[in-house]
């Protein structure tokens, strides 16, 4: 009788089984333990990926904020940006409505 908690795996291609298998017994573990293992870490890079972005984004909102009102003045390629910006959101949003 079977597990009803092991992972049912099956793989269409024999030669990523083997290699999944390989490294698993490689690293001395299961290979659910390994494909549980890979997918963990990817999505905890994934995670710190997007953590770094909002820092970086929360950083550049807050020297933003603390800049002088009249301190800031974009630059052409900056406003130029933005007007891009605003007419791609707006080609979306009537991309949707239609």
């Amino acid at each position: 009788m079977s597990n009803p908690k092991a992972m049912n795996l099956r793989f269409p291609d024999p030669r990523q089984q083997a290699a999944i298998a390989a490294a698993a017994k490689q690293q001395g573990v299961s290979m659910q333990e390994y494909i549980l293992s890979a997918a963990y870490d990817r999505a905890t890079a994934v995670e710190q990926r997007f953590l770094e972005g909002f820092r970086a984004s929360m950083a550049r909102s807050s020297a933003a904020f603390a800049a002088e009102p009249g301190s800031i003045d974009p630059t052409t390629e900056h406003r130029e940006a933005e007007q891009q910006a605003l007419r791609e959101i707006g080609e979306q949003e009537r991309g949707h409505a239609a």
